[in-house]
């Protein structure tokens, strides 16, 4: 008997990685034009071509729930464990879903094992808890320490990003309207952060490149002391900015780091052009 990792398509983890760890997606879903569609079916920059067309900004609801029994059901009727890991309880209800999908499984296999968890999180930096989980697994680890070990990764890890406009977050609602209607009239860019569950601002500066360099500073400073675990660059819809990033990070650290574009789900609240780093230490 296996344990199989299970995540969510905000998880935003490369393809490669997903397909060498055997990690299970399931896909939230945007609306756009009253058209619904699983992100894992979207193509990013066409969304995002397509969105600036749009009179109202696309929404994101969670995970069908067929679509999530059935992946329950396929790794549980194999004789495998699952340890769930999904997107902030405080930015979605997929988390609470899947807790509801768990017990609909146990009722249909009463002899299933599996763990739910609050990655408090999005983006690689739940994604990366799913790849070390899922490592430990193949590893043969036991379930209780890929659990600690997943936990462990959420805790060491960041999020920074600098959004390209405000009028996103504003708009969904993601940060107060306070802080970005002032942002907007004194062209302050704030670098967010994910804490607790929850979008907030780490800290403002005056321009983009500003907001991007403090960002790599800050993971800079933070590896020194702790350790690299790994690291990515995310973009939403600018991908010569990520691969500027990237090249900056490599050139520091001395290794290859991939870009990944985020996808509609987060894309929708934060907006194009946004940019930033996920990454955890050890």
């Amino acid at each position: 008997m296996a344990v199989k990792i299970v995540t969510d398509s905000t998880s935003y983890i490369p393809k490669e990685y997903i397909q060498k760890y055997d990690i299970s997606i399931v896909s939230l879903n945007v609306v756009m034009d009253n058209n619904s569609i699983r992100e894992l079916d979207v193509d990013n920059k066409v969304f995002y071509d397509d969105m600036e067309k749009c009179e109202e900004i696309p929404k994101s609801s969670q995970p069908f729930p067929e679509e999530m029994l059935d992946t329950f059901e396929k790794i549980v009727k194999n004789g495998d464990s699952i340890v769930g890991i999904f997107l902030s309880s405080k930015l979605s209800g997929t988390f609470s879903n899947a807790n509801l999908i768990k017990n609909m499984t146990i009722e249909n296999y009463p002899d299933a094992d599996i763990t739910i968890i609050d990655s408090k999180t999005t983006c690689m930096q739940m994604g990366f808890a799913a790849i070390e989980g899922a490592k430990a697994s193949l590893e043969g680890k036991s379930k209780d320490e890929i659990v600690d070990i997943v936990n462990h990764t959420l805790d060491k890890s960041n999020f920074l990003f600098t959004p390209e406009t405000l009028d996103y977050l504003k708009k969904g609602g993601r940060i107060g309207s306070a802080s970005a209607l002032l942002g907007t009239l004194l062209q302050i860019k704030p670098i967010l952060t994910v804490r607790d569950g929850i979008t907030g601002v780490y800290t403002k500066v005056r321009t983009r490149k500003k907001a991007i360099n403090t960002i790599a500073d800050t993971v800079f400073e933070d590896i020194e002391k702790n350790g690299l675990g790994d690291v990515i660059v995310h973009h939403i819809n600018c991908e010569g900015d990520g691969l500027k990033l990237a090249k900056t990070l490599e050139a520091k650290l001395n290794i290859p780091v991939k870009i990944q574009s985020i996808g509609p789900i987060v894309g929708v609240h934060v907006g194009p052009g946004s940019i930033g780093i996920a990454y955890f230490t050890k």
